[in-house]
C-alpha cells in the first residue's frame, strides 16, 4: 500500500505503523508492514507520546456486515470510534484537548470480530510531539480460541442480562470487555483471541458463512473470513502462549444437535474431530497448559459431556476441563458485560489455581 501523505507535514507528524516504539498484540496480518491489517477482536497497536494535545489515527476499512466500530484506550480510559467509509484513508480522531506536557498511552484495538477488517497506516500527532517507550507487555500469555462470546459480541447491551439479544449492528459488541480479555487482565498476562461469531468446529455447521467455514480450518488462519483468495498461515512461532483456552462446541449444534445422541455415530464422529483438533494444537504448543470449556450461553450439556469425554481420553496432565458454575444455562443471549465478568472470576480464579508454575 505504501506510505501514507495524506497530511499537512508543517503542522502534524506521521508515526508510520513500522516506528519502534509502537507495541502490536494480536493475530495481525502484516505481511505489508507499512499498512498492517486487523482482524482478530483484542488485536491492538499502542503508542506512546507526550508534546500533543490530539491523536488520530489512519486506517483504510473493509467491512463484510455489521457496522464498524473502532476501540480506543487513551490513559486506561475506553471509547470507541465509527468508521463509515469503507476504502479510502479515513483520519480517525482518537483522542482530543490533551494537556502537551504530560505523557499519555493510546491503545487501538479491535473492538468487533471478522465482520470487519482495517489496515492501520499510522497516528497522527502534532507536529514536534515525541514518541516515547511505552512500558513493556506483559510476560504471561494466553490464547483463546472461540466463537461470538469469546469476542465479546452484543456485550454491552447490559439492559439484556439474562434475556435474548437487541436488534443490533455491532455496536454493543466489544472484545474489551469479553471474559476473555477480562481474564487476561486479570491474570495480568497479554492475550490473542482467534475468535468469530457463530463460528462452530467443523466446516459446513455452525452460523458463520452459513456453515461453510468452522474452526478446524481456520485455527490457523490470520483471517477467518475473505472474500477472494486464500487466507494467509498465521506462523505459530510467533506468539507461544502459556495457557489456552478452547471455547468452542455451542454453535455445532447447528443445523442439527447431533448431541440429542450421544452414542450415534455422528456425535462420536465429532468427538473424534474435537479431539484430533486439541491434539494439534497440543503439537504446536507442546509446554502449554490447554483448558477446554465452553461458555454459559445456553447449550445442550451433552457438548460438554462430549468435551470432557475427550478429555479424559487424552489423559494428558495438562489438558483439563473445565465448566462454569452456569454452564450451557446462564442466558439465551449473548454473554453481557456483568456476566462476561463473573465469567472471568471464575476462570482466572481456575487458572490461579494451577499455580505459578504454568507461567514458567
Amino acid at each position: 500500500m505504501g506510505q501514507w501523505n495524506g497530511y499537512d507535514k508543517e503542522k502534524e507528524r506521521l508515526v508510520e505503523p513500522m516506528h519502534d516504539e509502537l507495541q502490536y498484540c494480536g493475530r495481525i496480518d502484516d505481511e505489508e508492514p507499512d499498512a498492517p491489517v486487523f482482524t482478530m477482536p483484542a488485536s491492538f497497536v499502542r503508542m506512546a507520546f507526550t508534546g500533543s494535545s490530539y491523536v488520530k489515527a489512519v486506517v483504510v476499512n473493509k467491512r463484510y456486515y455489521n457496522r464498524s466500530f473502532l476501540g480506543v484506550l487513551l490513559d486506561e480510559v475506553q471509547s470507541k470510534v465509527e468508521v463509515e467509509k469503507d476504502g479510502e484513508p479515513l483520519v480517525l480522531t482518537l483522542a482530543k484537548d490533551l494537556e502537551k506536557g504530560t505523557e499519555h498511552m493510546v491503545t487501538l484495538f479491535k473492538r468487533m470480530d471478522n465482520c470487519h477488517e482495517y489496515a492501520f497506516l499510522g497516528f497522527l500527532l502534532e507536529y514536534g510531539a515525541k514518541v516515547v517507550k511505552a512500558r513493556p507487555l506483559p510476560r504471561k500469555k494466553i490464547e483463546f480460541y472461540g466463537d461470538s462470546v469469546t469476542a465479546g459480541e452484543v456485550c454491552e447491551a447490559v439492559s439484556y442480562c439474562g434475556k435474548p439479544d437487541p436488534e443490533h449492528e455491532g455496536e454493543f459488541s466489544n472484545a474489551y470487555f469479553s471474559y476473555a480479555w477480562i481474564t487476561a487482565r486479570r491474570l495480568h498476562a497479554r492475550v490473542h483471541l482467534v475468535a468469530q461469531g457463530g463460528i462452530a468446529l467443523l466446516d459446513g455447521t455452525g452460523y458463520f458463512m452459513d456453515g461453510k467455514i468452522g474452526m478446524e480450518s481456520s485455527y490457523r488462519k490470520v483471517r477467518f473470513y475473505q472474500e477472494e483468495g486464500e487466507r494467509e498461515d498465521w506462523d505459530f512461532k510467533r506468539y507461544t502462549p502459556h495457557v489456552v483456552v478452547a471455547a468452542i462446541g455451542q454453535n455445532d449444534a447447528w443445523p442439527r444437535d447431533v448431541m440429542q445422541e450421544e452414542r450415534s455415530d455422528e456425535a462420536e464422529a465429532w468427538r473424534q474431530k474435537y479431539k484430533e483438533w486439541i491434539l494439534s494444537l497440543r503439537a504446536q504448543y507442546p509446554e502449554a497448559w490447554i483448558i477446554l470449556a465452553t461458555t454459559i450461553l445456553w447449550h445442550s450439556a451433552g457438548w460438554d459431556r462430549s468435551i470432557g469425554k475427550v478429555c479424559a481420553e487424552l489423559n494428558d496432565p495438562k489438558i483439563t476441563h473445565f465448566l462454569y458454575e452456569e454452564n450451557g444455562r446462564g442466558t439465551p443471549g449473548h454473554i453481557r458485560v456483568p456476566e462476561a465478568m463473573n465469567m472471568a472470576l471464575e476462570l482466572s480464579s481456575f487458572i490461579n489455581s494451577l499455580g505459578d508454575g504454568i507461567w514458567e
